[in-house]
């Protein structure tokens, strides 16, 4: 069988396209979460359970994702992606026809091992394929598609959850469509070789790996998604507090969150011509913190939608920005363990956000719970501005 171009518009638009899955593997029943409350409300501590039903994943993937980096690092990445692909379709998809809500948890925790391969394996697989400015783009395109995916998916989760709850299960079997589209149109790299079909001299792949620079990134991904998670966990509740907004109404609203981030990754490669990695941090802690700060005004839905926004453009640029300085300080044979780290990072922060912000917005109400996580994210900002005084933050 012949090899497929990694430059082909079929490869690059195969490892897109999966990417998508990774962002709906949570947040596209978020708009079902009151109705599923309202359905299991004779289960004990139901709503805990069903916020849970949309974090678990996130656990099983920040568990899952070193461990997948250690197999594609040793046995390779097609493999079990593709493996990974027909789990989430089939453990994704589990809760349109169970009626027992731990049932459903334990579906959730196998999509979130499937979500473990996907993310760790594709984005690994970019790094793999592509080289400099290249990547930087390619990286950019993955977090824009990831926010446009979201867009669609959570639109269309609000929609039929005004149906029926357990409609928005249904669309997690998109990923077995991707099985054949993976098994052809990409290729398995070479591992330790510059694969970039223009055969550019890598000379940009360190031989050591500055540990530091790494467990910051890591310590970023944690408490930006553990703030980034208030909107997709808590925001449902809250618009029906204030404004007896349904799910339609709520999908929507998060989805102009990923909208916008999706604008801001699409513009990573020309930000990134232009910024240091620090700087790029600055500006994203910056615009969640303004964002979540509308946010728990609460006055009116527009304003509401203002702060979505705004910190949805500041998210769009931390995965591009994560993802692009540790691949570009990483040592090919530890690729794939690396971005497993990130993978990590990022889900563990969602499953913590519902363990930490539910007793907050329990005591204090969720308006002062959003305007407790801008002022932090703004203290963050504050940090980096602080840091580009150092010659080396300037040119990171």
């Amino acid at each position: 069988m012949k090899k497929p171009n990694i430059n082909s518009t079929f490869t690059k638009a195969t490892l897109l396209v999966i990417s998508t899955l990774t962002v709906m593997s949570g947040a596209t029943i978020a708009p079902s979460l009151p109705a599923m409350q309202d359905y299991f409300n004779s289960v004990e501590n139901a709503d805990y359970l069903v916020r849970l039903a949309l974090t678990l994943p996130a656990l099983f993937i920040a568990l899952g994702a070193p461990i997948v980096g250690i197999i594609i690092d040793k046995l390779g990445r097609k493999p079990l992606l593709i493996v990974s692909l027909i789990l989430y379709g089939i453990a994704g998809s589990s809760g349109l026809i169970l009626n027992s809500l731990n049932l459903i948890l334990i579906g959730r925790a196998l999509l979130g091992v499937s979500v473990a391969g996907i993310m760790t394996t594709a984005t690994t697989l970019i790094a793999d394929y592509y080289i400099g400015a290249a990547r930087a783009q390619f990286l950019g395109l993955q977090a824009a598609f990831m926010g446009l995916g979201g867009v669609f998916f959570l639109s269309f989760g609000g929609i039929i959850a005004d149906q029926n709850w357990r409609y928005p299960f249904a669309i997690y079997s998109f990923s077995l469509l991707l099985v054949p589209c993976a098994f052809l149109f990409l290729s398995e790299p070479e591992r330790n070789q510059n694969i970039n079909s223009n055969r550019e001299i890598n000379t940009e792949t360190p031989q050591s790996l500055p540990i530091n620079l790494v467990i910051i990134t890591y310590g970023i991904g944690i408490l930006t998604q553990i703030v980034f998670y208030l909107i997709p966990v808590q925001l449902p509740f809250y618009l029906k507090q204030l404004f007896s907004a349904g799910a339609s109404q709520s999908g929507m609203a998060i989805a102009l969150a990923t909208l916008f981030s999706a604008i801001a990754s699409l513009l990573y490669r020309q930000i990134k011509n232009k910024l240091s990695f620090t700087a790029i941090y600055g500006i994203a802690f910056l615009n969640m913190g303004i964002g979540y700060c509308f946010i728990s005004l609460g006055t009116a839905y527009p304003i509401v939608l203002l702060g979505l926004a705004i910190a949805g453009s500041g998210l769009g640029l931390l995965m591009p920005n994560m993802n692009f300085c540790l691949t570009s300080v990483t040592p090919d044979a530890m690729r794939g363990k690396i971005l497993s780290g990130v993978t990590t990072s990022l889900f563990l922060g969602q499953f913590l956000s519902p363990l930490l912000t539910q007793p907050l917005s329990g005591r204090l109400g969720l308006a002062t719970t959003y305007a407790s996580a801008g002022g932090f994210m703004l203290v963050l900002a504050a940090i980096a501005l602080v840091s580009l005084g150092n010659p080396k933050a300037k040119s990171s």
